[in-house]
C-alpha cells in the first residue's frame, strides 16, 4: 500500500501545483512583488523610493524580512510565473503591465545580485537595473563643447572657474528662496494643468534641508501628496527655480506619481505601482521625463521671459545678462554625457576620487565644492545617474516624434507619467 499512498500523495501535490499554477494572475504576482520589494527594501535602506499600499505588508516585511539568497530566488520565481501567463491570452493594457513586471523583476534581481557583493561593470550594471546600456564617449569627445563654452565666457584663468564666477551672479540670496521657489512651482503647475487633468486633491510640501548628496527630492507618501526637498548646501542659482519646480514637481516627479496612483494604482487596482523600487527602470522614464519637463512647460524663448518677469524681480537680480546666463547652461547641456563616462572610470577603478572631483570640475564647469558633491552622488546612486541625461534624451526624442505642436506633445508626455511605460517603449538603446 506503501508506493500507492506515495503515488496518490504525488499526484495530489501535483494537483496542488497544478490548481496554483490556473489561478495565477497578474494581481496575484503583482502582490508578491510588493511584499517582495519591501523586503529588498528592508535589506537595504534607500531601495523603496515610495511605498502606499497596505500598512501590514510592510509590518511583515519589517518583522521577517528574507536574506538576499532566499529573495534571489524569489525574484526569479516570480518571473518564472510571469513568464507563463500567456500574453496572447491578455488584453493590450494588460500585456504592458506583464512587460513592467518582468522588467521590475529584472532591476530587483540584479539589484539582489549586486547586494550579495557580485561585482557588475557599469553597463551591466545600468542595463540590469535601468533597462539602457549606455553608449559612453571618451572625454575628449567633449574637448570641443569646453573650447565652444570658453568662447561664451572669455577670460582668464581655467574655463569652470570662470563659468562658477559668472553663474555665482545669479545666486538667489538665502532669504529669498522661498518666494522664488514657491511662484516658481505654482507656474509649474499652472503650465502643466493647462494640459494635463490633475487629479483633485493633489498636493505637496516643500521644504530647505542640508547634508545630502542632490540638490532636490520628491518624497511621494501617497494620497495624491509630496514632500519636495530642496538642499542649500551650495549656493542656489535662479535657474534651479524652474528646474526643480519642473523636475520635482510638474510635469516631473509629484505629477507622474500622483498620476499613476490616480489612474493605475486607484484607478485599475494595480497594486504594483503603490511601490517604486529607486533602481529600477522607473527611474529612467521618472528622471528622463522630469528634465525633459523643462523644456516642454517653457519651450523656446518663454523661460527667458518668465524669469525675467516674475523670478529675477523676486530674488532681486539684475536681468541684463539674463539671456547669456541661459545661453550658457544650453552650451553646458552638451556636456552631459562626460559625467556618465566619469562614473563609470571612478565605479570602476580606473580613477581614484581625486581625479575624478578633478575632471569633473573641468567637464562639468563647477566649482570643488560642487564637484565633491557631483562624486558623492555617485558614491551613494552609482550608475543612476545615466537617467537623467540619457532619459531626457529618450523621452525628449519620443514626445517630440509625437508632433510638432504643444497639444501632440503635451499628450505624448501624459501618457509616458500614467501608464505602464518602459525604455523599451522609447526606443531603448
Amino acid at each position: 500500500m506503501k508506493p500507492l499512498h506515495a503515488l496518490l500523495g504525488l499526484l495530489l501535490l501535483a494537483g496542488c501545483v497544478s490548481t496554483q499554477i490556473r489561478k495565477d494572475s497578474l494581481d496575484t504576482i503583482a502582490a508578491d512583488y510588493v511584499r517582495m520589494s519591501l523586503e529588498i527594501g528592508e535589506r537595504e535602506p534607500g531601495y523603496v523610493d515610495a511605498y502606499y499600499g497596505p500598512a501590514e505588508w510592510q509590518e511583515a516585511a519589517k518583522a521577517a524580512p528574507r536574506t538576499a539568497p532566499a529573495l534571489a530566488v524569489e525574484a526569479a520565481s516570480l518571473s518564472a510565473r510571469l513568464a507563463r501567463l500567456d500574453p496572447a491570452r491578455l488584453a493590450p493594457i494588460e500585456r504592458r503591465r506583464r512587460a513592467f513586471l518582468l522588467a521590475q523583476l529584472k532591476a530587483a534581481s540584479t539589484r539582489l545580485r549586486m547586494l550579495q557583493a557580485e561585482k557588475l561593470s557599469f553597463a551591466d550594471e545600468a542595463e540590469g537595473l535601468f533597462g539602457v546600456r549606455p553608449d559612453l564617449k571618451p572625454l575628449s569627445h567633449y574637448d570641443p563643447v569646453l573650447a565652444r563654452i570658453g568662447k561664451l565666457v572669455p577670460g582668464a584663468g581655467p574655463l569652470s572657474d570662470r563659468v562658477d564666477a559668472f553663474q555665482n551672479g545669479f545666486t538667489i540670496p538665502r532669504e529669498r528662496l522661498k518666494p522664488v521657489f514657491d511662484a516658481a512651482i505654482a507656474e509649474c503647475r499652472r503650465r502643466t494643468a493647462e494640459h494635463i487633468a490633475l487629479p483633485a486633491g493633489e498636493s505637496f510640501t516643500m521644504e530647505f534641508v542640508t547634508g545630502k548628496s542632490w540638490s532636490g527630492y520628491n518624497y511621494y507618501k501617497g494620497g495624491l501628496n509630496s514632500l519636495i526637498q530642496i538642499n542649500t548646501d551650495l549656493p542656489i542659482r535662479i535657474s534651479r527655480a524652474v528646474d526643480l519646480g519642473c523636475h520635482e514637481g510638474y510635469p516631473g516627479h509629484h505629477a507622474l506619481n500622483m498620476l499613476l496612483e490616480h489612474k493605475l494604482t486607484r484607478g485599475r487596482g494595480w497594486i504594483e505601482y503603490s511601490i517604486y523600487p529607486l533602481y529600477s527602470p522607473q527611474s529612467l522614464i521618472a528622471e528622463g521625463s522630469a528634465n525633459y519637463g523643462i523644456d516642454l512647460a517653457f519651450p523656446g524663448a518663454e523661460r527667458l521671459a518668465y524669469e525675467t518677469r516674475a523670478l529675477y524681480p523676486l530674488a532681486a537680480i539684475p536681468t541684463g545678462r539674463a539671456a547669456e546666463y541661459l545661453a550658457l547652461l544650453k552650451a553646458i547641456r552638451d556636456l552631459t554625457g562626460a559625467r556618465f563616462t566619469i562614473a563609470r572610470d571612478y565605479l570602476e577603478g580606473r580613477i581614484d576620487r581625486a581625479g575624478a572631483i578633478a575632471l569633473t570640475r573641468k567637464y562639468q564647469l563647477v566649482s570643488q565644492a560642487r564637484a565633491e558633491q557631483s562624486i558623492a552622488f555617485t558614491d551613494q546612486y552609482r550608475s543612476y545617474v545615466i537617467n537623467y541625461g540619457l532619459g531626457q534624451d529618450m523621452v525628449q526624442a519620443h514626445v517630440e516624434a509625437a508632433g510638432d505642436t504643444q497639444a501632440a506633445r503635451w499628450a505624448a508626455m501624459e501618457r509616458i507619467i500614467s501608464e505602464p511605460t518602459l525604455p523599451s517603449d522609447l526606443g531603448a538603446r
